[in-house]
C-alpha cells in the first residue's frame, strides 16, 4: 500500500532529511586520502545523534553501521572498516536517519583527491540522471516515468544502470511502497499523487550493469570490477510537481 503524507508530515520529513543532507555535507568535506571509511562512519553517527536524530541504517536487518560507504567498484551497502581512502578513489556515502517518527535518506558519490576526467563524467552523469528522474515527479505521472528518464540519460552517455537495487517510498518506515526502478518503459506502474514521498536513487556503472553481493551479505560490487556511482534524493510529490526534501549544496563535478 502506498501511503500519502499530510503537509505536516512532509514538514517533519523535511526536517529529518535536512539532518541527512547536513551530515553528508560534513562527511564529503572529510573525504581525503588516508581517511578510513570507519572514520567517516564514526563521524556520521556522532553528527546524527548531536542533531537529535537516530541512525536509520544501524541495526536495520542486522546492518552494523550508521553509514554505507561504498568505494570504487562497490555499488551499495559497503560496510565501513579500516580501509584507507586513496587518491583517485571514489566513495559513495549513503545514510538515513529517523527524527520525530519519520525517516530521511540520501546518498552522494565523492571523488577522493584527483580522479580522471572519465570518472568525473560518471559522477556527473549519475547526478544528472537523478535530476532527470526528479523532473518526472508530478501528480498524474507514472512511477516508471522516473526510471525511464534515468535509464535514457545514463545509457545515452555510455554507462549502465544497476537493475538489482531500486528506489522506494519512504515515510514512517525507511522502505515503503512503491519500488522505483531506475530503468524500464514509461507509462507503467502506480500514478503519482500529491503526498507521496519517494527516495529516488540511480546506481550507475562505468561498465556492465551486473552486480554481485560479497560474502558479508551486504556489500554489492560490479561483476566486471568497473567503478560505480550512486546519488539519491528524497522527494515529495506536491500539487505543483515535486519538492526535494534533501536539499544540499551540490558536490562540484
Amino acid at each position: 500500500m502506498i501511503v500519502c503524507k499530510s503537509a505536516a508530515e512532509i514538514e517533519k520529513m523535511r526536517a529529518a532529511n535536512q539532518v541527512v543532507s547536513d551530515v553528508l555535507a560534513e562527511l564529503a568535506a572529510m573525504v581525503a586520502p588516508g581517511v578510513t571509511t570507519a572514520d567517516l562512519d564514526e563521524a556520521a553517527e556522532r553528527l546524527v545523534r548531536a542533531a537529535g536524530a537516530q541512525p536509520a541504517f544501524k541495526g536495520y536487518r542486522g546492518y552494523p553501521a550508521t553509514l554505507c560507504a561504498s568505494v570504487n567498484e562497490q555499488v551499495v551497502h559497503g560496510i565501513p572498516a579500516n580501509r584507507k581512502l586513496r587518491d583517485g578513489d571514489i566513495i559513495s556515502l549513503d545514510m538515513g536517519v529517523k527524527l520525530n517518527g519519520f525517516f530521511g535518506d540520501s546518498a552522494i558519490t565523492v571523488p577522493v583527491g584527483r580522479v580522471s576526467d572519465e570518472v568525473m563524467r560518471l559522477l556527473r552523469v549519475t547526478q544528472e540522471a537523478l535530476d532527470k528522474g526528479i523532473e518526472q515527479v508530478r501528480p498524474g505521472g507514472r512511477i516508471s516515468d522516473i526510471g525511464h528518464a534515468i535509464q535514457q540519460h545514463v545509457e545515452s552517455n555510455g554507462f549502465s544502470v544497476v537493475r538489482e537495487f531500486v528506489g522506494h517510498g519512504i515515510g514512517a518506515a525507511l522502505h515503503e511502497e512503491p519500488r522505483i526502478a531506475n530503468y524500464g518503459d514509461p507509462g507503467r506502474g502506480p500514478r503519482l499523487a500529491e503526498g507521496m514521498v519517494l527516495a529516488i536513487e540511480p546506481m550507475v556503472n562505468m561498465g556492465r550493469p551486473a552486480v554481485k553481493v560479497l560474502a558479508d551479505g551486504w556489500t554489492a560490487v560490479t561483476r566486471d570490477g568497473s567503478l560505480s556511482a550512486h546519488f539519491e534524493h528524497t522527494v515529495a510529490v506536491t500539487k505543483d510537481g515535486s519538492s526535494v526534501l534533501t536539499q544540499r549544496i551540490p558536490v562540484p563535478l
